[in-house]
């Protein structure tokens, strides 16, 4: 079961990077991911002795493809992310970057790669201008997890704006976890973002319970 949870939280982050403007939304995908593991093995004992590195490693793998401003106020929504302040919300950006690289940091350095297939082109999305992308990766026990990513293409580049991993949808999960935290903090932005590693800290323990059912 730990195998799995990994698996699940590895599969979060390897989100696509390095796209190409003219590559598809299946070939950023397939790319992209294989490049965070290469990554990843190439400087495994580094990150784990160096935090920094690591965060550092991720975010210019991940950066370019990853659509970190609207995940951003997606999870926010509306109702919070129209009363933010510029620095607030490149604040939150920033935050709920390194926290999410950290967050994952301990999985990915433990999960090894597995058997990685993209799936053919589905016709969900209706939109030209986004795209759902499935994914499905074969652990070493044999054992298959799926995931779909979110693509949205921004000036001509296809980024990724939310992933469901096993059923999970992880921007829904944010977004809820978001509007608890602004509760419980009497509509404080400030105080939500300061905080921002405790709520990531309670989403984990949503994963963990949700994939050891």
């Amino acid at each position: 079961m730990r195998a799995a949870i990994q698996l699940v939280l590895a599969l979060i982050i390897s989100m696509p990077a390095l796209a190409q403007a003219t590559a598809t939304p299946q070939q950023v995908v397939d790319d992209t991911s294989r490049k965070v593991m290469e990554v990843l093995d190439a400087n495994r004992e580094t990150y784990r002795n160096d935090p920094d590195a690591f965060v550092q490693g991720l975010d210019e793998v991940l950066n370019p493809v990853v659509d970190f401003e609207g995940i951003a106020s997606s999870v926010m929504t509306v109702r919070y992310s129209r009363s933010a302040s510029d620095a607030q919300m490149q604040r939150f950006i920033e935050t709920f970057k390194r926290s999410m690289v950290q967050f994952y940091g301990n999985a990915l350095l433990e999960f090894k790669s597995g058997e990685i297939t993209v799936l053919p082109p589905n016709s969900r999305e209706p939109r030209p201008d986004r795209a759902s992308v499935d994914m499905q990766v074969k652990a070493n026990d044999g054992q298959i997890y799926t995931a779909t990513y979110t693509m949205t293409q921004i000036d001509g580049q296809w980024k990724v704006r939310n992933v469901i991993v096993e059923g999970i949808n992880i921007g829904l999960l944010f977004r809820d976890q978001f509007a608890q935290a602004m509760k419980a903090n009497r509509n404080d932005l400030d105080a939500v973002i300061d905080n921002w590693g405790s709520v990531v800290a309670k989403s984990r323990e949503t994963v963990k319970e949700e994939t050891s059912q």
